[in-house]
């Protein structure tokens, strides 16, 4: 899953593909790059960022996911709003990426039952400017058994609201409301979750702050996408769905040699 990131703000390439066309242009470079999923995002959730509206969303990713519909590949739309995720469909995406699960805006379960999309749950504790204050799961045993804890439960939510099982795919959510340590324990055991919550998982690893404890002293910024394909090809063990990345391309790379380590094929 390739990101294309229609903002001004996103933490790794805010600004620069926030117009329509420059977004356009670089989601189809990364599916010449080998990305199966692209992914279009209207709103930063990155730590401390604020809300923004659904229609300042749609303003921002309308043009491009028109554009993007209906192609070879796979639309994702990343989005917390059931405004935005409504038009998405309508348009006709065929993934909605709610980092929230449907909790912070409850007229999402509405839409996705209503329609045939998948939907990504992705485990949420809150918005992203308190999420670092929400790290704590010495009650649940575990980041790794709260995270399953806390998705099953919205698992059953989103099924007796009339979503189908099928259309569900989970996300751990690296690096919301998980320390970096947590981040990490948490994507050893990705697996794990999936195994006990019987649905594919999507995995969103790529150039977060966590990945900084692999890194040289202060060489983050320019070895995270290094420190990302090498996670990636890790993952080829833990039988993941998909990986969400910006660098579509040393990702592809680092999984098909995994996958050739391993005498198999992408």
């Amino acid at each position: 899953m390739g990101i294309v990131n229609v903002t001004p703000d996103s933490f790794s390439d805010g600004g620069i593909y926030d117009t329509s066309a420059t977004a356009i242009d670089h989601a189809y470079q990364l599916v010449e790059d080998g990305a199966s999923i692209i992914d279009i995002g209207g709103e930063s959730t990155r730590p401390t960022s604020q809300r923004i509206s659904a229609a300042e969303e749609i303003q921002r990713i309308g043009e491009v996911v028109k554009e993007l519909a209906h192609q070879d590949f796979l639309l994702s739309v990343d989005t917390i709003h059931s405004e935005t995720a409504e038009y998405a469909i309508k348009a006709g995406a065929d993934i909605i990426n709610d980092v929230s699960g449907g909790l912070y805006d409850p007229r999402m379960v509405q839409v996705i039952a209503r329609s045939d999309v998948a939907y990504v749950v992705q485990h949420w504790r809150g918005t992203p400017d308190v999420m670092d204050q929400l790290t704590d799961y010495s009650h649940d045993g575990g980041v790794v058994e709260g995270v399953i804890v806390e998705l099953s439960q919205r698992m059953e939510q989103l099924l007796d609201s009339g979503v189908d099982e099928l259309q569900i795919i989970i996300d751990p959510g690296i690096g919301f409301a998980k320390t970096s340590w947590q981040s990490w324990q948490l994507i050893r055991n990705s697996h794990h979750i999936g195994e006990k919550l019987g649905r594919p998982v999507l995995v969103g690893h790529s150039r977060k702050r966590f990945l900084a404890e692999a890194c040289a002293p202060n060489q983050w910024h320019s070895q995270r996408d290094n420190a990302t394909a090498a996670l990636s090809a890790l993952l080829t063990q833990k039988n993941i769905w998909a990986i969400r990345v910006h660098d579509v391309q040393s990702n592809v790379t680092a999984l098909r040699s995994a996958l050739c380590w391993n005498g198999r094929q992408m």
